[in-house]
């Protein structure tokens, strides 16, 4: 077995669960997030890379979850505004929601504009700064602190929000902990 071989297995058995509920948290779909995590290892370990250590590994595969990610909303973004000249606007049948008391975070989260959902991931999920954030995708400092400030309004009008205003990054952080 070559040694990408018994890199990329190793690290699919040890941390693939968690690669795939990262992507899911990105997404909110289960297979959508499957797909990510297969597509990012291809990416990963397709380009030869000199890949020592399985922490640096699993750094580039979550790097390549995200960009790939926000590539494909990007891409049905566009295909989005071209489509609606051909094509009925697509509807959605289902149960209601059963109790508006109850509403967990992935719901929350599905709410979300893609770059706001992707921030507050990376922030509450990741734990990562705003300039790292800011670093990863592309964005000006300002620009996340804005999605994030958005972000979290919008899920205070979904959520219950704390009685004390400084749990709010308390009850992100152990919401996103406790998928992991």
């Amino acid at each position: 077995m070559a040694d990408w071989e018994r890199m990329l297995d190793e690290l699919v058995r040890q941390r693939g669960v968690a690669l795939t509920r990262y992507a899911y948290l990105l997404c909110g779909d289960a297979r959508e997030a499957e797909d990510l995590v297969q597509d990012a290892l291809v990416k990963t370990f397709s380009r030869r890379r000199a890949l020592r250590e399985s922490g640096s590994i699993e750094a580039y595969v979550r790097q390549a979850i995200l960009t790939t990610h926000v590539d494909g909303v990007r891409r049905r973004q566009r295909w989005a505004a071209i489509r609606h000249l051909a094509a009925r606007a697509e509807t959605r049948h289902g149960p209601e929601q059963t109790s508006s008391d109850r509403i967990d975070i992935e719901a929350a989260l599905d709410l979300l504009a893609p770059r706001e959902r992707a921030c507050v991931v990376l922030r509450y999920y990741e734990d990562l700064t705003v300039p790292e954030i800011a670093r990863q995708l592309s964005l000006a400092n300002g620009t996340v602190k804005r999605y994030l400030s958005d972000a979290v309004r919008r899920l205070e009008g979904r959520l219950e929000p704390p009685a004390d205003p400084h749990e709010q990054d308390v009850v992100l952080v152990s919401a996103a902990r406790s998928t992991r």
